[in-house]
């Protein structure tokens, strides 16, 4: 280890000296961020190496992003209700999952949002007006990635679910474009089938925000003044301070609460359901 020059009286080595070269020292041995884990390592072990990328994404993310997490109990019942009926007048095979739902409401929720959509890059903030939302996909030899579906916000609900097949079939097959890995401007990680019931998620950089979905579950619920029960999930969101607060985040999941209760309007293009990302 090469010494550190110090800047205190006289030469001092201070501690914030130290600070700086380990920190300089860090970001020279981590791998860019915005390189994707690889899916093919040339040699060696492939799991190990998957781990290894996403260690060092993950700690460069906790090192240099001020974190904030919120959550938000969401009702489902209009969703569910909504998407059980919409599935029984389709073939079993263009049925639609509660996840491409789920995915587009977080793309019309950015619409009024837009620190939470884009990169941090060189110390400033890159908005994007387009969705393109990175959703979290686990391997089958362990490890995961988060490629891209493009903009979001402008497709229907069967052009996601068609898109979100392909996009796991060929994660499978490791034959994903580098587009889709380099550019999501957010992630959606879902994890409710799991079992999980709430997520709190790490910030893939530069991104600036991901939104996780835990389990949909029948809870006690209030509506109207009116005790009952109802399906509920626990939506979080885990966003970047340098370019957001907590406030304009607790705006962000109150919207996406209010898109996921008017499912019928999510399954339309951005120009006839309402506001996109185009």
């Amino acid at each position: 280890m090469g010494a550190v020059v110090g800047s205190g009286p006289g030469g001092a080595v201070t501690l914030a000296d130290v600070d700086a070269a380990v920190a300089t020292r860090a970001a020279a041995a981590t791998p860019p961020a915005e390189s994707p884990p690889p899916l093919e390592p040339a040699g060696g072990d492939r799991q190990a190496a998957m781990r290894q990328a996403i260690a060092a994404a993950m700690s460069r993310s906790k090192r240099e992003i001020p974190h904030y997490y919120l959550s938000e109990p969401v009702p489902m019942g209009r969703a569910v209700d909504w998407l059980t009926a919409a599935n029984a007048a389709r073939p079993i095979t263009d049925r639609l999952l509660m996840a491409v739902v789920q995915l587009k409401a977080v793309a019309l929720a950015l619409t009024d949002f837009p620190e939470l959509n884009g990169f941090f890059r060189d110390g400033a903030f890159e908005p994007v007006r387009a969705a393109h939302v990175g959703v979290a996909i686990s391997l089958r030899q362990g490890g995961l990635v988060a490629p891209a579906i493009h903009d979001v916000g402008d497709k229907s609900l069967s052009e996601l679910m068609a898109d979100l097949t392909d996009l796991v079939r060929r994660v499978r097959s490791g034959s994903l474009k580098s587009s889709e890995l380099s550019d999501p401007t957010i992630t959606v990680t879902n994890l409710g089938d799991q079992g999980v019931e709430a997520v709190h998620a790490v910030i893939y950089p530069p991104q600036v925000a991901i939104v996780g979905f835990g389990r949909i579950a029948v809870r006690p619920w209030v509506d109207d003044g009116v005790l009952g029960v109802a399906p509920v999930v626990t939506a979080s969101l885990a966003a970047d301070h340098r370019v957001s607060d907590g406030h304009r985040g607790a705006l962000f999941l109150a919207a996406l609460r209010d898109w996921l209760q008017r499912p019928e309007d999510l399954d339309k293009p951005a120009t006839e359901g309402g506001k996109g990302l185009s």
